[in-house]
């Protein structure tokens, strides 16, 4: 008996993301398709112009923003970031340096400071056990 293998696909939603691009900035045709898996693995081995430009310039998905800028996504939502932002408007305001900003930056700061701090806690204990 042959198996018939289908291909795996996604919506351009979920294919958007994994490329880290922002949907609605992409090509029509990438917009109203289905992508397989091996379309998605040709995308990121070799990337199109278009998704080339995309990622230089943008707009900029939030999760792609929050981390061009050193914030959360909630950081974002927190100093009234709710759309996509270009290259451009992402360096401009780190050029401006607003209060808000600064503020979410030195809040990462401290959860990246506290994740490491635990990792190593929990590291030493493994050891103990050990």
């Amino acid at each position: 008996m042959k198996s018939h293998q289908t291909a795996q696909t996604m919506k351009p939603a979920t294919a958007a993301k994994k490329l880290g691009v922002y949907l609605p900035a992409t090509p029509t045709e990438f917009q109203e398709g289905v992508v397989s898996r091996a379309e998605l693995n040709e995308l990121q081995a070799t990337p199109p112009e278009w998704l080339q430009e995309l990622r230089r310039t943008g707009p900029h998905p939030r999760p792609v923003v929050a981390a061009k800028l050193g914030v959360s996504i909630a950081g974002l939502a927190r100093g009234g970031v709710t759309e996509a932002l270009t290259t451009e408007q992402i360096d401009a305001l780190k050029d401006e340096k607003p209060e808000w900003l600064e503020k979410e930056r030195a809040t990462q700061a401290d959860v990246r400071k506290e994740t490491a701090r635990l990792k190593q806690r929990d590291a030493e204990r493994a050891q103990q056990d050990s």
